[in-house]
């Protein structure tokens, strides 16, 4: 099929984007054959009118868990028992079925490629693969699939197994590799809800050694390593031994600034699982002491890592952290919103960074992350002007994936949490 977008404002996903009129979005099959004036819409292609509406590139989210819904939970869950509820069949056949409803949900947001940073066994990877075959309707997924961490490590026994040596950490990157990643994970330190002492979110958990040794493997083999590290010494460990981006981030030494220059390395901000912390009561979320004291230090922390990055001219993507407590897979533009609200950037830079910037950091950017002939047709289609208001991303007039359409796509939220989140903007 050949089809042009015509009678809309296109925002091309640039660092100096602005609305452009006039001009048709022409799509054959899955691709951006050409921008043209609207009276140069080739004969063979179906006029399709947007009415004044906008078309952005699909948003990217960074980091994202399929296996879990975002829905808060009134106790913490035993992650021991998903390693053990494994391997059952038909635990595992739900885990499969909860994914693929959650790839759906992400695109049908908007959402048109995720980066499953932490999943269950290789769920992600074969989903990833039934979607690109047309089996499936999800999103473009870069799959890591189980993440390495260690004995009492952040999320063990669910989304990440634990090593209990450097060589098997590097086995581990092996075995992975055998179901096809797309990237490998590590868990290099805890994270709030597995802290026990207040004050001190992101402990260090994984021996420097491990980390060196699941790197160097896993940049043999070819794949890029992303790091759960939440502390300044879990950063420092992860870019002394290899990491190339770290996820969430915390308070940054000149040091940890210093090496993220020297190594080229990434930071993926996640400030939207620290919100509940802040500005929610613990009656609302269940959360204890500790994890409140440790989830508004982690706030902070994460917000001065993001402004000291790009006060240094470092990369800054942007994830979500979906899967955690009030942070759901529809949500991907609220953290383009709190980006604004909390780092002082503008919609625009926000935007640009959840396309443009995000396609870079994926190594995708010669295939998504911006409107111009070549790429695939990823698109976002908003009523409103989303440089004005980035609430207009919350329900989308339509999403566009690979070529093929869903307009006014039905997205089934939590009311609760929805509630919840909109007291806080």
């Amino acid at each position: 099929m050949s089809y042009a977008f015509t009678d809309v404002s296109i925002l091309n996903g640039h660092s100096d984007m602005t609305p452009v009129k006039g001009k048709a979005v022409l799509v054959c099959e899955d691709k951006i054959v050409d921008i043209v004036d609207e009276n140069a819409i080739p004969a063979n292609y179906e006029k399709i009118s947007l009415g004044g509406k906008y078309l952005m590139p699909g948003l990217i989210n960074l980091h994202v868990h399929l296996p879990s819904s975002g829905r808060p939970m009134k106790t913490k869950p035993d992650y021991r028992k998903v390693e053990l509820l494994m391997k059952l069949s038909a635990a595992r056949a739900i885990v499969r079925v909860m994914c693929r409803n959650y790839a759906k949900l992400q695109l049908f947001s908007g959402t048109t490629t995720v980066r499953a940073v932490g999943g269950i066994l290789d769920v992600d990877s074969c989903l990833r693969d039934s979607i690109n075959a047309g089996k499936a309707v999800g999103p473009r997924i870069l799959a890591a699939n189980y993440a390495v961490s260690v004995d009492g490590g952040h999320m063990t026994g669910s989304v990440a197994k634990a090593a209990h040596s450097a060589g098997e950490a590097a086995a581990m990157v092996r075995d992975i590799s055998k179901s096809h990643p797309d990237l490998i994970k590590l868990m290099i330190t805890g994270g709030v809800l597995d802290a026990e002492v207040p004050g001190e979110p992101g402990v260090l958990k994984m021996p420097a050694e491990y980390v060196k040794a699941a790197c160097d493997e896993a940049h043999r083999l070819g794949f890029k390593v992303a790091a759960h590290a939440e502390g300044n010494e879990g950063m420092l460990v992860a870019l002394q031994n290899g990491v190339d981006t770290i996820e969430h981030g915390g308070k940054p030494s000149e040091e940890v600034i210093r090496l993220f220059k020297e190594k080229g390395a990434v930071l993926v901000g996640t400030l939207s699982p620290a919100l509940p912390f802040v500005f929610m009561d613990k009656s609302v979320t269940g959360m204890t002491d500790t994890d409140l004291i440790n989830g508004k230090a982690l706030f902070e922390n994460m917000k001065e890592c993001i402004n000291e990055c790009l006060k240094n001219g470092i990369t800054v993507g942007l994830g979500t952290d979906t899967g955690c407590p009030f942070i759901t897979h529809y949500d991907t533009w609220r953290e383009l919103y709190w980006f604004t609200k909390f780092c002082g950037v503008d919609n625009a830079f926000a935007l640009h960074t959840a396309t443009e910037i995000n396609a870079r950091i994926a190594g995708i950017d010669g295939i998504t992350g911006t409107v111009e002939a070549g790429k695939s047709a990823d698109f976002l289609i908003s009523d409103g002007n989303p440089l004005e208001d980035l609430t207009t991303l919350k329900q989308p007039a339509a999403v566009v994936f690979r070529g093929k359409i869903y307009d006014r796509p039905k997205i089934k939220k939590y009311d609760f949490v929805e509630k919840q989140l909109g007291k806080i903007m």
